[in-house]
């Protein structure tokens, strides 16, 4: 068939291939594991390529009733953590077909408006990122399916979760300091009631609770440069001795305590040894630059999306949670300098 005469069909590829329409459907429509041979797949993509053919997703949108059209919901756009998020799920949504609409709820973590007359009728899913899912009911209603990222799977309410191993980078953290010699902490928690800070608190204070002769003092701000800063101010002005590691919940976090440190007089890492958790770039951009964990937010969100379709479909999603990384660098040392 000449190119550019007419559109080419699911019939003209299967011709080209020496295959059924059926085969052809089930193919091109990612359906064709233990259906259709290896070899056989691979003919039909190949003449699908050469011939220009593109399905007709509207058609098969009305067959199907669906929109082909997913939300991701998060709680704010302040980190480059959630635009990783929606980069990492975008993609792979694209690479089946679907469009994702990004969706910052206007109340944080609580409960989230409909962004539209009716969620129900405009997706075919959802895809919440550190939300829990009863702020979620608004959208989701009895009917969309939903994947939670960064959520309780215990209070998920019937929603499939996809988790980062948060508690295992906070004791990654922990070993590192305590090895380093550190026994007097202080945590700078994020003053937000979130699932993914309370796995934070509670890991660091169960892993420093084993470590005889530790002591664990928590502050809490917002997570914003200028809070954190008046936060750790205070923690370090107060009466006591003074803590020799800081662990903060996120990067952001750290920033603001770098700038409490130099108004006080104590030095980074000589005085006080601090830990992030997120490596933003803001970790290699303050000095000293940040020891802290890595959360890989592209691939986070192609887990999740990936997991939302395997939802749509009826199969079994992956499952565990994704391993995270310390990254150390030069904010922590052995107390005192040595």
């Amino acid at each position: 068939m000449a190119r550019g005469s007419t559109r080419p069909t699911s019939r003209d590829v299967a011709q080209a291939a020496g295959v059924s329409q059926a085969a052809v459907s089930l193919v091109l429509g990612d359906k064709w594991r233990g259906r259709v041979s290896e070899p056989t797949a691979r003919r039909v993509r190949e003449a699908a390529r050469e011939l220009g053919y593109r399905p007709n997703l509207a058609a098969r949108n009305l067959r199907l009733g669906r929109t082909r059209t997913v939300l991701l919901v998060v709680p704010a756009l302040t980190t480059e953590f959630f635009a990783g998020v929606y980069t990492g799920a975008a993609r792979v949504a694209a690479e089946h077909g679907f469009g994702v609409v990004l969706y910052p709820s206007p109340e944080g973590v609580g409960p989230a408006r409909d962004p539209f007359a009716s969620a129900q009728s405009a997706l075919d899913g959802v895809l919440a990122s550190s939300m829990s899912a009863d702020a979620l009911s608004a959208i989701r209603g009895d009917h969309l399916p939903l994947v939670m990222l960064d959520s309780d799977p215990e209070g998920s309410l019937g929603a499939t979760t996809v988790n980062l191993d948060i508690a295992d980078g906070v004791r990654q953290v922990a070993e590192h300091l305590l090895d380093l010699g550190h026994r007097r902490f202080l945590h700078l928690a994020a003053d937000i009631p979130s699932w993914t800070f309370e796995v934070r608190a509670r890991e660091l204070a169960a892993r420093l609770a084993d470590s005889p002769g530790t002591t664990l003092r928590t502050a809490r701000a917002a997570i914003s440069v200028e809070d954190a800063q008046r936060a750790v101010e205070a923690a370090l002005t107060a009466p006591g001795p003074r803590p020799t590691a800081l662990v903060c919940d996120d990067d952001k976090l750290a920033a603001g305590a770098y700038k409490a440190a130099r108004r006080v007089g104590v030095r980074i890492p000589q005085d006080l040894s601090v830990t992030g958790l997120d490596d933003l770039g803001t970790a290699t951009v303050i000095d000293p630059e940040l020891t802290t964990v890595r959360l890989d937010a592209e691939a986070f969100g192609a887990r999740g999306m990936r997991t939302l379709l395997a939802v749509l479909e009826g199969e079994t999603p992956e499952s565990g949670d994704m391993p995270v990384e310390l990254v150390v660098r030069t904010s922590t040392a052995a107390p005192g300098g040595r």
